[in-house]
């Protein structure tokens, strides 16, 4: 196989590091935000869940439009409009215009994964999907990590209105990087016959070779495997949306650690899961391809990580800063290693080659109303219990061990669904 598709997937590696350091660096400017806009922690909990609103409310319209006009138009727009909603977060003056700014910023980010996810299915074969999808996925990591040394850097030397201005810079960069590099296998110059019929043949095993044959929004929510990844996602991203929301908060008021200790410690439980992303789509490869079926391959590891991911309850009760941070590390390279299989369910089970992103966006936008609830729910336990953590933290564990049964029993097997009778005559 030709090696651009690793060129390919480096793309979206770094766009996802540009999605998530945009979307992480009002967490980590929130003490100087509050302190200028005079806002409570519940009002602080309505801007950041503001993002979650449009970005959840999004994703099935970006998802059709990314598996009807194509991949490479959609993310240079998606990544244009997020960053220019970034840059504005600078001049915002009040509450409300600092919610607006975060429900524009969420409508322009709702191309990323499912984008992403187009991308691994057009380039790579199955047996290697896992693994790719474990790197543009990564970068969701990455760019957290690196939110909380370069945001707290840039709020301390030029403001944080600037930390906007130069973190929403960034994705214009890469959409000129984007547009010259980009093209989908069948209209890259240097891609053979060979290397197009492989890709093809990779593509059936998980969806109907007929890549025109759409299949409605309507049936897919008939489907009990649809539900399955719907439910589980939420799940999980209701314990990883603490991570770039709350958890900067978490350590200055809860442990009691300095903005300079956070952009130290911060970093931990990111660059613990890193590789444990990384290694979550790299074993199910090797499982599938060594001969276990894809349910149990792809069932192994989401279940696996769901389970070991819910020791994120206890970070809040245990004495120690320290075992509280290992705590937050294991439960994060846990649910790292579980997103990487996440994101190759829509290759797999998606009953037509057209319907890919649009699976990928209907999963992802049930996962982000978690994003809403972590917000919020945070920010109102916060005020009403002086600051406690300990109930936000214990139902995020808890929804974990629920995510594992929603991937083990509700979602059926890891198969493609088989497309209705009437789109066959």
């Amino acid at each position: 196989m030709s090696p651009l598709r690793w060129q390919m997937i480096a793309l979206c590696f770094v766009a996802n590091i540009i999605n998530f350091l945009d979307r992480s660096n009002l967490a980590i400017a929130v003490p100087r935000i509050e302190a200028e806009l005079h806002l409570s922690s519940f009002q602080t909990g309505l801007a950041l869940s503001a993002f979650f609103w449009t970005y959840a409310l999004m994703q099935l319209p970006v998802g059709w439009l990314i598996d009807r006009f194509g991949v490479r138009r959609c993310l240079a727009g998606s990544v244009l409009w997020w960053s220019f909603f970034t840059a504005a977060t600078a001049f915002v003056s009040s509450l409300s215009s600092l919610i607006g700014a975060r429900l524009l910023l969420g409508m322009g980010e709702a191309g990323a994964l499912p984008g992403f996810a187009k991308v691994a299915f057009n380039w790579f074969p199955r047996t290697e999907r896992g693994f790719a999808s474990s790197i543009f996925d990564s970068g969701s990591r990455v760019g957290s990590a690196l939110a909380l040394p370069l945001v707290a850097w840039l709020v301390a030397c030029v403001g944080w209105r600037h930390s906007f201005i130069w973190t929403g810079a960034l994705g214009f960069i890469w959409v000129a990087v984007w547009l010259y590099l980009y093209r989908d296998p069948k209209d890259h110059p240097r891609v053979t016959d060979e290397e197009r019929a492989l890709l093809s043949q990779g593509q059936s095993d998980g969806a109907d070779s007929d890549g025109a044959v759409p299949v409605s929004l309507l049936y897919l929510l008939k489907q009990r495997t649809i539900w399955g990844m719907m439910i589980g996602f939420f799940c999980l991203n209701f314990a990883i949306y603490f991570f770039i929301t709350w958890f900067p908060t978490f350590l200055i008021n809860a442990r009691h650690f300095s903005l300079a200790d956070v952009r130290y410690y911060g970093l931990f439980p990111a660059l613990f899961a890193i590789p444990f992303g990384w290694i979550g789509g790299g074993v199910s490869d090797a499982l599938l391809r060594h001969g276990w079926s894809a349910t149990r391959a792809r069932k192994t590891c989401l279940v696996g990580g769901m389970l070991v991911s819910c020791v994120i309850a206890f970070a809040p009760i245990v004495e120690s800063s320290a075992m509280a941070l290992v705590l937050m590390g294991i439960s994060y390279a846990a649910l790292a290693f579980t997103a990487a299989n996440i994101w190759t369910l829509p290759g797999e089970v998606a009953p037509s080659a057209a319907n890919v992103a649009l699976i990928g966006a209907l999963q992802n936008g049930a996962a982000n109303l978690a994003g809403i609830g972590i917000s919020t729910f945070t920010g109102l336990l916060l005020m009403l219990t002086g600051g406690s953590f300990v109930l936000p933290l214990a139902v995020a564990g808890v929804l974990c061990l629920v995510g594992a049964f929603a991937y083990l029993v509700i979602m059926g097997p890891v198969e493609r669904l088989a497309l209705p009778q009437d789109t066959r005559k």
